[in-house]
């Protein structure tokens, strides 16, 4: 998490995580909502809108932007690296 969305998450930047087994692989989708229900701890409209992440939200899958990747039906591979970008700053 960068650009201020670390602050959502009581600071911290980078959280490595183990995902629980599930019928279905991970996508983008369900990672938003594991995100959400496990790690993000404040304000969730900063960070979330509907199932997605809202808009000035950048999101990175291995250093490529998302929308080259499918955004919320990339299925998730071991080792991925998603990073989410706040563009949005008060004024």
């Amino acid at each position: 998490f960068r650009g201020g969305a670390e602050l959502l998450f009581d600071g911290v930047r980078k959280h490595q995580v183990t995902l629980p087994c599930q019928p279905e692989p991970w996508d983008i989708r369900n990672l938003l909502k594991w995100i959400k229900q496990n790690l993000l701890k404040e304000r969730p409209e900063l960070f979330m809108q509907g199932e997605s992440v809202r808009p000035g939200i950048l999101v990175l899958i291995n250093d490529a932007d998302w929308e080259l990747m499918g955004e919320l039906d990339y299925k998730l591979q071991d080792q991925d690296n998603v990073l989410f970008i706040s563009t949005l700053h008060g004024g």
